[in-house]
């Protein structure tokens, strides 16, 4: 890989993985490091590099995420639709971006589509499923596919309606927060009560849905938006949100229709300038196409549909000092320096850490040691240094010069001419990269060892107890020792040992995320163990880069980590060992009643009575996949106008070539 390309790999994989750590802080603890603000900066500039560079592309990443994993503590509710995240925009031209692809994926004139414009309220989303005329089931967005059941302590929010007099089943969707009158008042008799403060209305809005005893719940002043749902008649949002008011739900009264993007931008002036004024924390505005037939031709991607969009408000940011500059070293080497600082308050969070991304960053902006800078927050990630006041700068300051070998084992860590990052070269040599990958392979969308966190990873390696991820499995015999340990007992010894007995038995394509290939997240080893469906023909097919390429979602790049890993005699040994203690269990493709199901499609040529991009989403929620090039594994070829050489191609190997029509009557559309 040329070194610019790996330069840009690696900062790639190096925000993922900061992102990632936020996002488990946010949506699973309630206790963020950061705020909107700094969350947001650095998922726009990952998603920005992914765009730029599309063969590093993957959907396992936080691009293509939804929310965190639910909660332990609560019944696990499956959501009868995904409750999927939004994409953000941060200009009008990311708007008009957005209204651009809307336009573009229907092949309709913008004047053709109506558009609602909603206050994004700060808050913690919600679902409410109503049967005969009562509140049955509601439940937290949790990782968008599994909330939490939390139908007791919604029961307890005064305005929620518990009966309604629409009888049919039902569903609302929306948030829920606490004002910041509520919410002053509420740190203000935990303060007089010597209990810990919260550190925002929406932490404090979490933090009070979650409680195990819905007494605690009651007592706190929560309140709630509907946005979503799903009732019958209603052929749009706006009609949805008319009739979910008639029943009685709280609907806020600042949604507004639109019809272009002039409407928008002023709608966003006007809002952001009135936020200050509102009982309630907002952070942007939500755009959706109004009709539901529209959104329903749109779909989505994996993390978020295509029909809307959040419009975020500028980060919030602030002055401090810089105490020392430190350096990370990341699950695969990657060396990431992060300014320690004065603590300061952004957006109602305190912030002592800051990323300085890489060496490139901290060398355009000059930051040293007793700096006062400038430091954004934009969500539920290390906040960013924006720039430095060379003004105050005190006298004598040093300027800051990345290390050429690694700090934790002392290995080289060269950077080629043009490479962003620095990486450790010691490999499995290097504490804190296995340390990494032991923390990885135990993480809740790997193999998900409760009681397992990162602590105990760093005290049974220090312990020399786990070396590598296989070790886990043998812990049993050290049960005895473990239980005198400082924090440990028989009781909860027992507990990690039976959390890994169960962790025994994995899903095919949790194993495979499990395993830290570099740019395969959750949402790539799902398309893996989609097409080879067990680890026999997934270690087989992962040796054909050509083969790998050629699956929707995985890209050259992405392709050659794979083989790279697949090649390796350690990975093989290490993943021969894991197989003996493990039960790896075979994809199962969800059964869809489709005459494309499990099968592979190719697209060609221009299609007249849809784009491309909607024929692919159709296939896809049928069941199929989608593959960018013809091979002998295809099943058929969707021929438009125009056909290429694709079309020679399938002949030649004598897949089964379709016309438009005959595509849409096998699809059923």
């Amino acid at each position: 890989m040329p070194s610019s390309q790996l330069n840009i790999a690696q900062e790639i994989e190096a925000l993922r993985a900061e992102i990632a750590k936020h996002d488990r802080l946010y949506y699973e603890l309630d206790k963020p490091l950061i705020t909107d603000a700094a969350y947001d900066a650095l998922k726009k500039h990952l998603e920005e590099l992914e765009k730029v560079h599309p063969e590093f592309a993957s959907a396992s990443s936080p691009s293509a995420k939804v929310g965190g994993k639910p909660s332990s503590k609560f019944g696990k509710v499956q959501h009868s639709t995904p409750m999927l995240s939004l994409a953000n925009a941060f200009s009008s031209q990311d708007v008009e971006d957005f209204l651009e692809r809307v336009q573009k994926f229907l092949n309709l004139p913008i004047s053709a589509i109506e558009l609602i414009a909603e206050p994004k309220i700060d808050g913690l989303s919600f679902s409410a499923i109503f049967e005969d005329g009562k509140l049955k089931v509601a439940a937290t967005r949790g990782d968008g596919e599994f909330g939490e059941d939390i139908t007791a302590n919604a029961l307890t929010i005064k305005t929620l309606p518990k009966e309604v007099s629409y009888l049919k089943r039902f569903e609302v969707r929306g948030e829920i927060y606490i004002d910041k009158a509520d919410f002053l008042a509420l740190n203000e008799s935990r303060k007089a009560l010597q209990e810990e403060q919260f550190a925002n209305p929406r932490n404090a809005a979490a933090g009070s849905l979650r409680q195990l005893d819905p007494k605690i719940t009651a007592s706190r002043p929560l309140k709630y938006f509907v946005w979503g749902g799903n009732i019958e008649g209603a052929s749009s949002q706006w009609e949805l949100l008319s009739k979910l008011k008639s029943l009685g739900f709280t609907v806020n009264e600042k949604i507004r229709l639109a019809q272009n993007s002039e409407d928008l931008d002023k709608y966003y002036s006007q809002l952001f300038q009135e936020r200050g004024d509102l009982e309630y924390d907002i952070d942007g505005i939500v755009y959706k196409v109004n009709n539901f037939a529209l959104q329903q031709r749109l779909g989505a991607l994996s993390r978020s549909p295509r029909w809307a969009i959040a419009h975020k408000f500028p980060a919030a940011s602030s002055f401090t000092r810089v105490l020392n500059i430190t350096v990370q070293v990341g699950r695969t080497g990657a060396l990431t320096p992060v300014a320690e600082l004065e603590p300061v308050g952004i957006g109602g969070v305190i912030v002592q850490r800051a990323t300085l991304h890489n060496e490139e960053d901290i060398e355009r902006k000059d930051v040293r040691v007793g700096d006062l800078v400038e430091v954004e927050r934009a969500g539920d990630v290390i906040p960013r240094v924006v720039r430095v006041e060379f003004s105050k700068r005190p006298e004598n300051t040093i300027q800051f010069i990345m290390p050429n070998n690694c700090p934790i084992c002392g290995s080289p860590a060269p950077k080629e001419e043009g490479n962003v990052i620095r990486r450790c070269s010691g490999g499995i040599r290097c504490e804190a990269q296995i340390i990494e990958c032991l923390k990885h392979f135990v993480s809740r969308n790997a193999l998900n060892i409760d009681g397992l966190g990162e602590k105990q990873i760093e005290e049974f390696y220090r312990q020399g107890l786990i070396k590598a991820p296989d070790d886990i499995f043998k812990l049993g015999q050290f049960a005895n020792s473990i239980q005198t340990w400082e924090g440990w007992g028989m009781q909860s010894v027992q507990n990690l040992l039976r959390a890994i007995e169960q962790a025994k038995i994995v899903d095919l394509d949790k194993f495979v995320y499990a395993l830290g290939i570099r740019f395969v997240g959750e949402a790539t080893a799902k398309i893996l163990a989609k097409h080879f469906l067990n680890v026999e023909a997934l270690i087989t097919g992962c040796s054909d880069a050509a083969h790998l390429s050629s699956l929707d979602g995985i890209g050259e790049k992405i392709a050659a980590h794979i083989v790279e890993f697949f090649s390796n005699p350690q990975n093989i040994e290490l993943f021969k060992r894991l197989a003996s203690h493990l039960n790896i269990k075979n994809f199962e493709a969800q059964n869809i009643d489709s005459e494309i199901s499990g099968k592979t499609l190719v697209f060609t040529g221009s299609l007249s009575t849809m784009s491309r991009q909607e024929a692919k989403s159709i296939a896809e929620r049928l069941g199929a996949t989608v593959s960018s090039s013809v091979s002998a594994k295809t099943d058929f070829l969707i021929c438009g106008e125009d056909a290429g050489s694709k079309l020679k191609q399938a002949r030649n190997l004598g897949v089964r070539v379709l016309t438009e029509e005959e595509w849409q009557k096998l699809a059923n559309i």
